[in-house]
This record gives structure tokens, sequence and C-alpha cells, in this order.
């Protein structure tokens, strides 16, 4: 077996000489060729014109849009803020003696005037002590009539007579004194207004300071805001102004205080409204919005759905000029109010789109229509 080469049995191909070979690289050569002479279609034909069977100018496609007439007017302008009410005067009332509470003259939530009782402490020992004090003025008075008459016949000297005044003037003072601890066992309402708060009680002790009662001076209510510092020129005291209250209840009031140093965080001005509350009827702390007029101007009122931006970012509105071609103008919002909003910025007499200002640009031509009757009520106040 050695020595003696196997016969190959891998059958394999050889291209050179199999048959069909020679056929392959015909093939292949006329392939070759092919995309060869498609590459160099466009130098040896050239593509036709792809402008070619276009009408040259042809005409805008216009956009079919609603549109609203709309005529300017006179817009009041309308500083408004948010605030609450406060009372015009606070005080809160103290005992003046020591003592236990002898009787209680008003409740809580009474209209009190001006030096009305509130509460009595009792003024057994402040009575015993002006009695004795006007005795001892008495007795003082006398001495001095007695040596004033001494002095005139010759027999009291000038010291004693002196004596005699100085012991008189002494008394008087005690007198004073204990009439002042016998007013102050009364206590009193420091001015009219609303017993806001009473603490004490009958037969409950008290000492000299001790607080008692609360007094509210509610007429007039105060409502405080704050306005920012670009409004302040605009405002002065005595201007007009509408309060509504978080109850509902409106009220006319006047401003009557500006603020004339800025809050250091805010950079807002207090502003004080005084408003007619006779009775007391409204409570302070109530919020309150108050609306103040500050002049006037021309505007056009409208949704702000009908409001774009401009291509700088830029707040306005699109209009349609006499040749149906849409105009860009930038606005500025003048007042806002819960149904709309009023703008300045447009002509005198415009044609605002209320429906389809999305889908056209300034200059595209338009087609426009009459807004339907829910659409009418985008521009009209």
């Amino acid at each position: 077996m050695n020595g003696v080469t196997a016969p190959d049995q891998t059958g394999k191909l050889q291209f050179d000489t199999d048959r069909g070979a020679s056929r392959s690289k015909w093939i292949a050569g006329l392939l070759a060729l092919a995309l060869i002479g498609w590459m160099g279609s466009g130098v040896i034909l050239p593509s036709a014109d792809p402008d070619a069977g276009v009408v040259a100018d042809a005409p805008d496609r216009a956009v079919s849009v609603a549109v609203m007439d709309s005529v300017a007017q006179d817009v009041p302008l309308v500083l408004t803020a948010e605030g609450q009410s406060i009372p015009d005067r606070a005080a809160t009332v103290r005992a003046k003696a020591d003592g236990q509470i002898a009787s209680v003259a008003v409740s809580r939530g009474d209209l009190v005037t001006a030096g009305q009782e509130i509460a009595r402490i009792d003024a057994g020992i402040a009575e015993a002590q002006l009695v004795q004090a006007q005795t001892q003025l008495a007795q003082a008075q006398r001495d001095y009539d007695n040596a004033l008459a001494l002095q005139d016949r010759g027999v009291a000297t000038e010291d004693r007579v002196s004596q005699a005044r100085a012991a008189r003037a002494a008394a008087e003072a005690a007198v004073t004194s204990a009439q002042d601890r016998l007013d102050n066992t009364i206590v009193t309402a420091p001015f009219a207004g609303r017993l806001n708060d009473l603490t004490v009680n009958v037969g409950e002790s008290v000492e000299n300071g001790m607080v008692v009662a609360e007094v509210l001076d509610n007429d007039p209510l105060t409502v405080v805001v704050q306005v920012p510092q670009q409004a302040l020129s605009r405002l002065r005291t005595g201007q007009d102004a509408q309060v509504s209250f978080i109850t509902g209840e409106q009220k006319a009031g006047t401003i009557a205080f500006i603020g004339a140093n800025a809050d250091q965080q805010t950079r807002t001005f207090r502003v004080e409204i005084i408003v007619d509350n006779p009775d007391s009827v409204m409570p302070a702390g109530l919020s309150a919005r108050v609306a103040m007029p500050t002049g006037q101007a021309r505007g056009h009122f409208v949704s702000p759905a009908v409001l774009s931006l401009g291509t700088n970012g830029e707040l306005g509105v699109k209009t349609v000029d006499a040749d149906n071609r849409v105009v860009f103008s930038t606005v500025q919002i003048v007042r806002a109010q819960t149904d709309g909003i009023w703008i300045a910025g447009l002509p005198e007499q415009a044609r605002i789109i209320t429906v389809g200002q999305g889908f056209v640009n300034q200059g595209d031509p338009v087609e426009p229509r009459a807004p339907t009757q829910d659409q009418t009520a985008l521009v009209q106040p």
C-alpha cells in the first residue's frame, strides 16, 4: 500500500476548463458595461428640466378663515390688586386696678361707644381711701384758714402759714390720687367700636395691666393691598376704587394712603382704601379685590384665543386687509376681564381672524367668511 496515491474523490470544479465557465465571464462583462452606461447617462442624456411643464407664477391657494369686523372703543384702564380688610383702629383694654370683677356691663360682639363701661372692679377699698383723703383735706383746709386768721391778728408767723398751705396741697393731691384709683375700677371703651373680645367674668380677680377686652373700630373699614412699583405713578390719594369682598358684597371706596417706601422683598407699595361700614357690619380680615381706575385708552375686545406669536415671539393679532391678505399686528393687553381682553395696537377698524389664524402667516391670501354665532362672541364685549 505504501507509495500508492489514492484517487481524488472530492469532485472539485475547474472554472477555467469546466463547461459554462466562459459564459459567466461574458455575463459579468455585460453587467459592468450596463452599469457604466447608466452612470454616464446623466452626461450623455441630460435629464429633463424639473421645472418643465410647471406654469410660471402660479397663484397661491387661499385659505378659508373666519373674520369678524371690530371697531375700537374707549376702554377704562383699571388696576386690580388683592388684599384684605383690617380695622381702622384696634385696642386692647387693660385693667388699671387690682381687685375682683364686681360686674360686667356688655357682652362680646356688642357695639360700644367711647367711654362706655365694660366692667367694674370691686371699689370698696378705693372708696374708703377717697373718704379718708377727703377728710384729711378738710382738716388741712381748716388749719390753713386758722393760720391765716392768726397771721392777720399778728399772732402766727409766715412760716406757720406756709406749713399749713403745704399740708393743704398734700391733702388735695391725696384726694386726686384716691379719686383716680376709684375711677380706675371702672373699665371703659377707649373709642366707639365693636367689642371683639371679653376675657373676664364676674367674680374673677384681675391685676393692674391685665388684658380684659379688645375693641375694634371697623367704621370705616380699611382694605390694604400691595401694588407694583410701575403702577404707583397712576395712583393718588382721594381716588375712587371699587372693592369686592370674598363674601360677595361690593363697596365703593377711596384711596386714603399710598406708601412712600417699597417692601424690600416684593418691591411693592402699600396702598390703603377706606370703605364706609355703618354699624361695623363688615368684619375685618376679609379677602378683597380692589379695582382702581387709572385712565382711559382705545382698544378692541377679543378672546385670548385670537392672540398669536410673531416670528420674534411678540404678541399680536392676525387681521385681513382690503386685498384679503393676512396682516400681523403687534398688540398690548390694556385690560383683562373674565370674559375676554382689551387690546391696543390695531387700527380703529379691523377685520380680526377669529378661526384659522394658526394656518396662515403674514401676507398669505385668505378667503374670509363670516363666523358662526358662537365665534361672534369672541370679539363682542
